[in-house]
Order: structure tokens, then C-alpha cells, then sequence
């Protein structure tokens, strides 16, 4: 996909507005070009790679870290740039190059490296980027964690290798066949069933790293009949990039034009998962957690944990399997804490994030493809027909964005003593539980904006809910 200088300037106009970079505990994230600490440029990439391999080796003695990352025009560059940094510290780069965020996940603990990074913005549009940085274990980092990087960033003190002592890069690009054959061993995972059924299968990999290895992964489950739809992995994103209703009406048509049984949508690294039914029509956001949590909860009976933002649906299928519900903070490292105090056997988030421990401790939508097909298989239900089998929510998601310096705190208080008489959770942001739906306000971690997410019995009731908090928090 060529891409024109005028079509570059149409972009830069577009969301020059919004240039910026974001540092926190989650990781480092801006908009490529413009201004050295205004926006995510060479030398603030060369500082944040330096800030956290520093980091890793005032922890650990190995002496390798794993990096990956997503196909954005500007991965390359960024990729060189971390790559390169780390060798100048003395590290062997385990380079998977174009990768997902799952697989370099599990392969920080498979090749018993210090730590790992995944270059990837994630949801945000093509001009963004961003270092998601990995522990040990291939988790993120806590928010202690990421606390010290920063401080080791704010001091701009690193002590790079002499030349005996540089790294290395070791390029390695077959990683992904071991997580997919990971996957499917595991036992709920059933390719026979998912063979036998013939589906015929349309993907929208957005034009990033799910074009290639969500393929590989279905052909190893056994589908043969497979529809690629954006599946070029240029990183110049098709549509929007975030998988949400209004960005899919590509698939859903090509859904019915093609008389498929079932659509997959991936966001670019891979992280989050949304399915389209036969009919053409969304089988919902939320419920992708919910339907795999219903299938794991048929194998083991476990607590489920999901966040504050999701679906009450998980929670009822929790209920009716004869299990227990715990809701955790936004964010996959506030999941999984939860997941391992309660012992969770699966849990994620409802932006279409799975977490299944018994592969890894990270969403990873290629093993919550894996089980929900075995599921879908085994059921002997249409897509459409499994989704009617549970309670339904309708959900809104929309944001407003924060001006410079806008107090949030009194923001968030005003709200608060609004409804003051209501049921008030502050474990992350505002959430206020009415008898029949709900709203979360939330500062995000990754944009300079305020998140709305409501849920109610109606899709119109909870579009009217998100619209009047969003005019009152104006």
C-alpha cells in the first residue's frame, strides 16, 4: 500500500493536534516526530530503552532481553533504534522481529531472559507508538516497577558496555510456531471437532501482525476456507484501528456476501479479539470473554476475574456454573494480580482480552480464538445462536478529551457528590453502580482523555447514559 506525501500531510494535519508523548507506569507511548519529550521522537526512544534495560540489570543477571513488535510504518525504525540500545548495554536482543504482544510474552520465560519489550500502540492510530516493557515472567511491569523506569528516566544516568562487552542481536523468526503449537495442545483445545465442522472463516488483521500469524493459527486448527480481509501487514491500518462496531462494517458486509460462519477481528498486536456472527452482526465486545469463560468454566470450576469496565454477563455465567466473580482495576497486570490471589483459571478483560494461565499470564487473542472455536464446534450452535444464550447487556464507550492541565480529581469529585446516594467503587477512576446499569469513568493510562464506559438493558438506555454524563462532565 503506497502512501502519498499529500495522503502524509492529510495524516499529520489530521492529528497533529493530539501530538504528544505519555510517560507511566505502563510504558512509554507518543505520537512519532515533532519535539525531543513532546513527542516520541529518536532520543526519547534511545532514553526509554536505556532507562529500562538499566532497570533490568540492577535486577536480574541475565543477560538477555526479548523484543517484538507490531507492523506500523514507524516499527522499524523504533524496533533499530531499542534494538541497538540494548546491545550498546551489554544485552543479547532475542529479536522476533514482527511479532505479537502474547508471543513475545511467553517467550521472555522460554529463552529465561531478564525481560522483554513489545513495540506497539496498541489500539492507537498509525502515528503512534509506544515501548510496552515485560518482566521476567513476561508480565508488565508493576506499577512499582514502572515507577523506578521512570525515576531512572527523570535522572538521564546510564552506564552503557565497553566495546569487549556489547551484545548482541540474535534474530529469531519461527518463535510464534511454538506458541501456536502450545495452544493447540492444550487439552481444551479440540482440533478435531474445529476441522470437522468446516468453517469458513473471515479475518480482519488490520494490516498488521495478526494478517499473517492468526492464519497460521487457524490453519493449524484445522480451517481451510479462510477469507483475508486487510490482512497485509504494511501498518497502514485500514480503518480505525481499535475493534469497535462503528470500525467494522467492512467485515460485517464481506460476512454476508460470503455466507461465513464466523468472523475474527484482531487489533495490531494481537491482544484483543472480537467475533462477527453468520448474520453479519457483532457477537459483541464484551462477550468474547464471556462465552470462552463459559467454555473453560465447563472444564474447571474456577473463579473468574475480570475488570471494572466489563459486562456484568461474566458474573452472571460465573453464578451459573457455581463459581465466583472478582472484578480487578482496569489494566491486564491488575487482572492478573487478582487472577493469582483468587487462582483464577481464566479471566481478561471486556475490550476482547483472554487470559488463560495455563498458557501464559497475558491477553492473548490467539488462544482465545483456539477455545472459542473449539467451543462454538463442540456446541453445535451457530455463532448467533450461542450468543443468545446469555443474559444481554448493551454497553457504550465513549470518551472526551482532556485539555491541557484539566484538573481530573475535581472533575471526578463533582461526579462523585452528584451521585453521592448511589453505590461508589474508586479502585480505578469512578465507577457508580445503579440498581439497573452502571457507568466507569476512568483517565486512561496511554491518551490525554477521559473514559465513559455505561452498561444497561438496552443499547438506547446506555447510549443515553454515556451522553448525559459525558454533557455533565463538560
Amino acid at each position: 500500500m503506497l502512501i502519498s506525501a499529500f495522503q502524509l500531510l492529510q495524516i499529520y494535519v489530521k492529528y497533529q493536534h493530539i501530538m504528544s508523548l505519555i510517560k507511566s507506569i505502563s510504558g512509554f507511548r507518543g505520537t512519532i516526530g515533532g519535539l525531543p519529550h513532546k513527542n516520541l521522537t529518536p532520543i526519547d526512544i534511545v532514553q526509554f530503552a536505556a532507562a529500562y534495560g538499566t532497570w533490568l540489570r540492577s535486577r536480574h543477571a541475565a543477560n538477555v532481553v526479548v523484543l517484538g513488535r507490531d507492523a506500523r510504518p514507524s516499527g522499524e525504525m523504533v524496533h533499530n533504534l531499542v534494538a541497538n540500545t540494548l546491545v550498546g548495554l551489554g544485552f543479547e536482543v532475542i529479536d522476533l522481529g514482527l511479532s505479537t504482544t502474547p508471543t513475545v510474552e511467553m517467550a521472555v520465560p522460554d529463552y529465561k531472559a531478564a525481560g522483554g519489550i513489545i513495540l506497539t500502540a496498541s489500539h492507537n492510530p498509525v502515528e503512534w507508538n509506544a515501548l510496552k516493557m515485560l518482566n521476567h515472567k513476561g508480565e508488565f511491569v508493576t506499577k512499582k516497577d514502572g515507577q523506578e523506569i521512570l525515576d531512572l528516566v527523570e535522572k538521564n544516568q546510564y552506564r552503557f558496555a565497553e566495546v569487549k562487552n556489547l551484545g548482541k542481536i540474535r534474530p529469531v523468526t519461527d518463535y510464534i510456531h511454538q506458541h501456536i503449537d502450545k495452544i493447540c495442545a492444550l487439552s481444551m483445545v479440540d482440533t478435531y471437532s474445529i476441522a470437522k465442522k468446516k468453517f469458513k472463516v473471515v479475518l480482519d488483521g488490520v494490516n498488521s501482525s495478526g494478517g499473517i500469524f492468526v492464519p497460521m493459527l487457524l490453519e493449524a486448527l484445522g480451517v481451510t476456507d479462510i477469507v483475508k480481509l486487510h490482512c497485509e501487514p504494511t501498518g497502514w491500518f485500514a480503518h480505525n484501528p481499535e475493534p469497535l462496531k462503528q470500525n467494522l462494517t467492512d467485515i460485517c458486509e464481506v460476512m454476508r456476501q460470503e455466507n461465513a460462519h464466523l468472523g475474527i477481528v484482531v487489533d495490531p498486536d494481537v491482544d484483543r479479539l472480537v467475533f462477527i456472527d453468520e448474520n453479519g452482526e457483532m457477537f459483541g465486545e464484551e462477550y468474547t470473554l464471556v462465552a470462552v469463560a463459559d467454555y473453560v468454566l465447563q472444564h474447571h470450576k474456577t473463579p473468574v476475574v475480570s475488570n471494572l469496565s466489563s459486562s456484568r454477563a461474566l458474573r452472571d455465567v460465573a453464578e451459573r456454573h457455581g463459581c465466583r466473580y472478582y472484578a480487578s482495576a482496569v489494566g491486564e497486570v491488575n487482572v492478573t494480580e487478582i487472577m493469582k490471589r483468587h487462582d483464577a483459571a481464566i479471566g481478561g478483560e471486556g475490550n476482547g482480552g483472554i487470559i488463560l494461565p495455563e498458557l501464559h499470564y497475558g491477553r492473548d487473542a490467539l488462544v482465545g480464538i483456539a477455545l472459542f472455536m473449539s467451543f462454538l464446534a463442540k456446541s453445535g450452535k451457530t455463532c448467533s445462536e450461542l450468543r443468545a444464550t446469555y443474559p444481554s447487556y448493551f454497553m457504550s464507550k465513549q470518551k472526551i478529551d482532556l485539555a491541557e492541565g484539566q484538573d481530573i480529581k475535581s472533575m471526578f469529585a463533582a461526579f462523585k457528590e452528584k451521585y453521592k446516594d448511589e453505590k461508589i467503587n474508586e479502585v480505578d477512576g469512578l465507577k457508580v453502580d445503579f440498581s439497573d446499569s452502571w457507568v466507569h469513568l476512568r483517565s486512561s493510562n496511554t491518551e490525554p482523555i477521559v473514559r465513559i464506559y455505561t452498561e444497561a438493558k438496552s443499547q438506547a438506555e446506555a447510549d443515553a447514559l454515556a451522553d448525559k454524563v459525558k454533557a455533565e462532565l463538560k
